[in-house]
């Protein structure tokens, strides 16, 4: 079986081919996001919330129905938002004013995406059913995923 570290090094050339060349911005999220959810099959929610008039708006996803809209120092993204770094949250119970879009959620990661005037555009946000699932390896990796996206769209 592959380590967590092996599977994000094939995810991240993986996404590489998928989005090269590609500036539709629906279009690479949702391959991102389902990219992402075929590499860890384990985690429940993968998706994205982008910047629109104020608040975080769901965009493309892979996992169950989602909040839909989130403002800026709400919850885990909109503390990602606001606070412009990753958060990594090992029990979301423990997380002041945690936004239960599922009830199944026990941990989060949330990478906040830049542009080039380095703004925050949106947030990827990552769920997991169990505790404690994400750590250092994840950070790192997924914030390569954010700045390989906005590299491209933003």
């Amino acid at each position: 079986m592959e380590s967590k570290n092996e599977r994000y090094e094939l995810l991240l050339r993986q996404i590489d081919s998928l989005i090269s060349g590609e500036t539709n911005e629906t279009a690479v999220l949702a391959n991102v996001s389902a990219a992402m959810a075929t590499a860890f099959p384990n985690w429940l929610w993968t998706g994205f919330y982008l910047v629109r008039d104020g608040e975080l708006l769901v965009g493309p996803f892979q996992g169950p129905v989602a909040c839909y809209h989130i403002k800026k120092g709400r919850g885990v993204c909109g503390s990602s938002w606001e606070r412009r770094e990753t958060i990594v949250v090992p029990d979301v119970e423990e997380f002041p004013g945690h936004i239960a879009c599922s009830s199944l959620s026990r941990s989060e990661i949330v990478v906040p995406i830049f542009n080039k005037d380095n703004e925050v555009v949106g947030v990827l946000d990552v769920d997991s059913p169990e505790l404690n699932t994400f750590d250092e390896v994840d950070k790192v990796n997924m914030e390569q995923v954010v700045a390989k996206i906005a590299n491209i769209l933003y």
